[in-house]
C-alpha cells in the first residue's frame, strides 16, 4: 500500500486540472501508488491573495472530483490572511471534500498569529502540512524551518503536524523535531540521498515518517527509492509508504464517511 503525501498539479502537461491529474494518475499506476494527496494549483505563488488561493483550491477541487476513490485534497492557505483562510478552510474542508491543510512560505509558522488557523483545522480533524526548509544561502522571507515548526508544535501539542521536506537539510531537520512527539517528517521533495530514511527511523521511529514524492517537481521513482532502498525492516517501510498517512487521516475520513 503506497499513499503519496505530496503531489502537485504543476510540472506536468495539460491545459486543465482534469488533463493534468489524468496524466499523473497514469504515472502513479506504473509505480504502484494507490492514493495521492494534492495541494496547490498553478502557477506557484509564494504569497497568494485570498482570491488567488481560492482559485488554486478550485483547481484542486476540480482535479480530484473524478478521482475520489484515489485522490485527496489539502486546502492551500496563506497565514497572512487569517480570517479569509478560516473561511476557506470551512469552504473546502468543513463543507467540502478536502481533508487537510497546506501552508507554504508566505508566513513563518513560529508566529502565534497563525494559531487560529491551526486551532480551527484541528477542530475539523484536518491534517496540517507545513513546508519547511534550511537553506544555506538563507530562507525566503516567510519560509519556515523545522525549528520554527517545533515552536508551533509546543503551542499545539495535541495536533499532528507534518514538517514538509524535513527541512531539506534532513540531518538538521530531524534533530529539530525529534523531541516533539506530534511532529512528523515528510521525506519527499528533495534529492534521494542514501541514509535519510534510516536516520529518520533511528531518530523519530518509523511511525513518525511519511513518504511523499513532490510530483511533478520530483519523480515517483526517485522518492520511492528513499524508502524501498533503505536498510530498515519491511514493517517500517510499510508504515512509511502508507500506513502512517492512513492512520493520521483516519479521523477526518471517518468523519466524512470515506471508507479506505
Amino acid at each position: 500500500m503506497i499513499w503519496d503525501l505530496h503531489c502537485h498539479l504543476s510540472g506536468v502537461d495539460g491545459k486543465t486540472a482534469d488533463e493534468r491529474i489524468a496524466q499523473l494518475m497514469g504515472y502513479a499506476d506504473r509505480m504502484g501508488v494507490e492514493r495521492l494527496v494534492f495541494f496547490m494549483g498553478w502557477p506557484f505563488l509564494t504569497d497568494p491573495s485570498p482570491k488567488q488561493f481560492r482559485k488554486q483550491n478550485d483547481q484542486v477541487l476540480q482535479a480530484i472530483s473524478h478521482w475520489h476513490d484515489r485522490a485527496f485534497g489539502f486546502v492551500y492557505l496563506n497565514a497572512k490572511y487569517v480570517d479569509e483562510s478560516i473561511k476557506e478552510l470551512d469552504r473546502c474542508v468543513k463543507n467540502g471534500p478536502m481533508v487537510g491543510v497546506k501552508l507554504w512560505v508566505a508566513s513563518r509558522c513560529n508566529d502565534p498569529a497563525i494559531d487560529p488557523i491551526i486551532q480551527h483545522a484541528a477542530k475539523l480533524n484536518a491534517l496540517i502540512y507545513q513546508h519547511t526548509w534550511f537553506k544555506t544561502g538563507g530562507n525566503l522571507v516567510g519560509e519556515s524551518t523545522p525549528s520554527d515548526l517545533a515552536l508551533m508544535a509546543k503551542r499545539h501539542p495535541d495536533t499532528p503536524l507534518i514538517a514538509g521536506h524535513i527541512g531539506g537539510d534532513w540531518e538538521l531537520g530531524l534533530r529539530a523535531i525529534q523531541d516533539s512527539p506530534n511532529l512528523y517528517a515528510g521525506i519527499g521533495g528533495f534529492d534521494p540521498t542514501a541514509g535519510i530514511t534510516e536516520m529518520a527511523v533511528r531518530t523519530l521511529g518509523a511511525d513518525r515518517v511519511l513518504y511523499g514524492s513532490d510530483i511533478g517537481g520530483r519523480s515517483f521513482s526517485s522518492q520511492l527509492a528513499k524508502v524501498q532502498g533503505a536498510d530498515i525492516p519491511e514493517v517500517s517501510k510499510r508504515l512509511i509508504l502508507g500506513g502512517n498517512l492512513k492512520r493520521l487521516l483516519t479521523p477526518i475520513l471517518k468523519k466524512k464517511g470515506i471508507k479506505v
